[in-house]
């Protein structure tokens, strides 16, 4: 927002009143503002790019969200919501990811956030000819890991599993035989990792 448009709107907010565009007549108003960016605002208070005092103004319960690649454990829930989305535009009955899918999706940094993720979920939805996502319909070099941005080998393969535990549970409703079946593991063992990653089915399950 250019520097005098912030003046305008600072003026606004703190008299609550203004005149509308070729109108003599001024405006009373009583609104609430939620403002969204994606740049750092003290850094752009500091080049001197916006002002200060609108700043303060608009800083009065600051909701800071992650980007994605920082908060994977919400890719399965946000896949499966999309697919819901996507499958009933289309008309599809897609159950979800196959395991190979999921991987590639949770490996991959999400530049450019839920944006993009939904985005690739409509494709494979659109493309897809089978009841799961396969691998191949995650497209071009989504899934390609940056050699600088590499987790340790450990610390990859706890996020992952822990994002594709989640994704199973929520996947069967918290149904605990059944998401050990699909994993290819003994209930006994799957509860192991549940416990491992600090999971509890209760909280998958949904009601009805």
């Amino acid at each position: 927002m250019p520097l005098a448009i912030q003046a305008k709107l600072l003026r606004v907010l703190q008299e609550r009143q203004f005149y509308p565009l070729g109108s003599e007549k001024l405006v009373e108003v009583d609104v609430r503002v939620i403002t969204a960016t994606n740049r750092n605002l003290v850094e752009q208070v500091r080049l001197g790019l916006f002002r200060e005092d609108l700043y303060y103004r608009i800083h009065v319960i600051p909701i800071l969200l992650p980007p994605l690649r920082e908060r994977k454990e919400d890719i399965p829930p946000l896949v499966d919501l999309f697919i819901q989305q996507f499958g009933a535009k289309t008309g599809k009955e897609i159950r979800g990811l196959t395991p190979q899918a999921m991987q590639k999706v949770m490996l991959y940094d999400w530049p450019g956030n839920v944006r993009e993720l939904e985005n690739v979920i409509e494709y494979a939805v659109a493309m897809g000819e089978n009841d799961h996502i396969t691998e191949d319909l995650i497209l071009g070099p989504r899934g390609a890991v940056s050699l600088d941005k590499l987790q340790p080998l450990k610390a990859a393969k706890d996020s992952f599993e822990k994002s594709y535990l989640s994704y199973l549970l929520q996947t069967c409703k918290g149904n605990v035989s059944e998401a050990a079946r699909l994993a290819g593991k003994y209930r006994s063992d799957f509860y192991a990792l549940l416990r491992k990653h600090h999971l509890t089915p209760d909280a998958f399950k949904q009601p009805g």
